[in-house]
């Protein structure tokens, strides 16, 4: 399952582009001043609350399996050392804290991903950041967010491949040689083809995008925004 904008009519959808991602940036920052269980406690409430109001679930988070093996040894690799102790649980439990606060931060931005067009985001990053850099920024995350789940899928089929022509009984090295060149050359390809779609529809840098307006909804979201950054800047002063 590929994580990707789902047209639904949650309250989430509804919220301003802006106020979504103004309330990641906040949501990071506390989730990194704190670290305690009973702050992250209370940080996972947040943010299973806002993948929830985005119409989401677990199953949406999915499209990060490939993180989960790291967050999930991470801690292992910390509370191990060579040598009396041994190991060390105090670090250990350090790293799984940073590791649940990662997996925090995925879910909110699943929620915004899963609730967000890419032209609205654009939109947002463009009105946000003036002037010629706004405008490319505001391209670029365009661009990332339609390019990535097709080179994924492009890696994807490339497996899928292998397997088909009995590739299990390759070496693993091999396997992942054949994949890896082919995802590369398929993306080679794509880039490609995109610029010259690009030119082909006289890409422009300010194109006419979205209107964009608070509303309502945006004012409780904000305002929890604001008590996060309140409590963030509390928290390191």
């Amino acid at each position: 399952m590929t994580l990707a904008y789902a047209p639904d009519d949650t309250a989430f959808h509804r919220l301003d582009p802006r106020t979504k991602l103004c309330f990641q940036v906040c949501f990071a920052a506390a989730a990194y001043a704190y670290t305690t269980p009973r702050g992250l406690a209370v940080l996972t409430l947040l943010g299973g609350g806002s993948l929830w109001l985005a119409g989401g679930g677990l199953r949406d988070l999915w499209s990060y399996r490939a993180a989960f093996p790291v967050l999930a040894v991470a801690p292992v690799v910390a509370g191990v050392t060579i040598g009396s102790p041994w190991v060390r649980p105090e670090r250990a439990a350090d790293t799984a804290l940073a590791s649940y606060r990662v997996l925090l931060i995925l879910v909110v931005a699943a929620g915004y991903v899963r609730s967000t067009p890419v032209r609205e985001s654009r939109a947002a990053v463009q009105r946000a950041v003036p002037g010629r850099l706004g405008q490319f920024l505001g391209a670029g995350v365009a661009l990332v967010f339609r390019f990535l789940p097709l080179l994924r899928r492009d890696l994807m089929a490339a497996r899928e491949a292998v397997r088909a022509r009995v590739g299990a009984e390759r070496a693993v090295t091999d396997r992942m040689r054949i994949v890896a060149t082919a995802g590369i050359g398929r993306a080679f390809g794509r880039a490609d083809r995109l610029g010259t779609a690009l030119t082909a529809r006289c890409f422009a840098w300010n194109p006419t995008l979205p209107r964009l307006a608070f509303g309502r909804i945006d004012g409780p979201v904000l305002a929890a925004s604001a008590v996060l950054l309140a409590a963030t800047i509390w928290r390191v002063v």
